[in-house]
């Protein structure tokens, strides 16, 4: 299999959320390289009141059932973040390392996952085997995960393999989230008649200072879960970021609103609940503004993973690279609480994402031989006697 010829193929499909690009595209793209390496596929529509009213969402389907053996479903998925200021959807390949925008998260752990596939096409496999390669990750999808278990079933007591995960280490923990946005509300005047109006931007300040006192102590908060020490961290940390602040039509215009988006992530530790309550105290006791929660999207939080395939697929680890680990990971996503709390599973993950492989961000890169190690990982995971 030409890994690298795929990657940037697939990586060179702009599926950007938002809005959500080119996804049925990708998905039937990946269909045949999927049926290629053994496996039965189908590529699911999902309505839009199972996909929070977005239209044109979907999912890719595969199965390698092995009946009466151990359930295991890999997570993936191919949307990706936007980018900017860099040509992401002209993938390069220069000293090992493949740049484009999903070429670390997630594309690349993708193909990784049929390079694992090929190995074992024509052996018997260790689990019972499925497949959902998803979109909306990067946006909320939980609602499109939950529409996928009539796809999936047997779901219950299933483990998941979560390829949107780091490199080197098995990834037993994420962070909770909460996202807030804040409206604070002014009234509107021309700007040489201010006296008559209030300044919303203005009167976001002193909310702003507040949160940042909270943040000083809130980013104290440990968790007694390890992280890798790629991350210069030691455990996994609690978050609390100010991240986008959208006010005022015109410069000659007060403006009567503003909006502060704060994104909160949360360490197992802590609660979804008790966190909010803690936000909305300090805004409330922040006298003389006027404002409003005008949005609110969350994450649970989730207990790290202990079950008896980490530690299997963490020899394989160690055999394949010579290193491994458990580790906390500093993302957030949609599937764990899924797994944990309605389907009563585990799920634990690996990928070929690195802490500098600048996902998110300009010139995201993986490099190629993370790939083709993560096949060969999965490869002997599945099938423990693979040469």
């Amino acid at each position: 299999m030409d890994y690298i010829s795929i990657l940037k193929d697939i990586v060179a499909i702009d599926t950007t959320v938002p809005p959500g690009k080119n996804y049925k595209q990708a998905l039937s793209w990946l269909g045949p390289l999927f049926r290629g390496v053994g496996c039965d596929t189908e590529v699911v529509d999902i309505p839009p009141e199972h996909a929070e009213d977005r239209e044109g969402r979907g999912a890719l389907i595969c199965h390698r059932r092995q009946t009466g053996k151990p359930r295991l479903i890999f997570y993936a998925h191919i949307d990706v973040v936007p980018a900017e200021g860099w040509d992401a959807f002209s993938p390069r390949l220069e000293k090992g390392r493949l740049y484009g925008r999903g070429s670390a998260d997630m594309k690349g752990a993708i193909v990784s996952l049929l390079l694992g596939l090929e190995a074992v096409r024509d052996r018997p496999l260790k689990y019972d085997v499925s497949i959902m390669v998803t979109t909306d990750e990067e946006y909320s999808q939980a609602s499109q995960v939950l529409y996928l278990q009539r796809f999936l079933e047997p779901v219950q007591g299933a483990r998941f393999f979560s390829l949107d995960s780091n490199f080197g280490a098995v990834g037993i923990a994420g962070l909770g989230a909460l996202q807030l946005d804040i409206k604070v509300k002014g009234k509107s005047v021309h700007s040489g008649l201010s006296h008559l109006g209030v300044n919303a931007v203005e009167q976001s300040q002193p909310l702003i200072q507040s949160l940042l006192k909270l943040k000083a102590k809130v980013i104290q908060r440990k968790s007694a879960v390890p992280v890798s020490p790629d991350t210069g961290l030691k455990h996994m940390e609690a978050r609390l970021n100010i991240n986008m602040i959208h006010g005022g039509l015109k410069v000659n215009i007060v403006p009567d609103e503003c909006i502060i988006s704060i994104d909160r992530r949360l360490i197992p530790e802590e609660n979804v609940a008790a966190a909010e309550r803690e936000i909305l105290g300090v805004l409330s006791a922040v006298k003389g503004v006027e404002w409003e929660i005008s949005r609110k999207m969350f994450i649970p939080t989730v207990p790290p993973c202990d079950d008896p395939m980490v530690e299997e697929l963490d020899k394989v680890i160690l055999k394949v690279t010579g290193s491994h680990g458990k580790y906390g990971e500093m993302g957030s996503g949609d599937l764990g609480h899924i797994v944990h709390y309605t389907w009563q599973g585990q799920e634990f993950g690996l990928g070929v994402i690195r802490t500098e492989s600048c996902i998110h961000g300009k010139d995201e890169f993986v490099y190629v031989k993370d790939v083709e190690a993560l096949g060969r990982i999965i490869g002997l995971f599945l099938n423990p006697g693979l040469s």
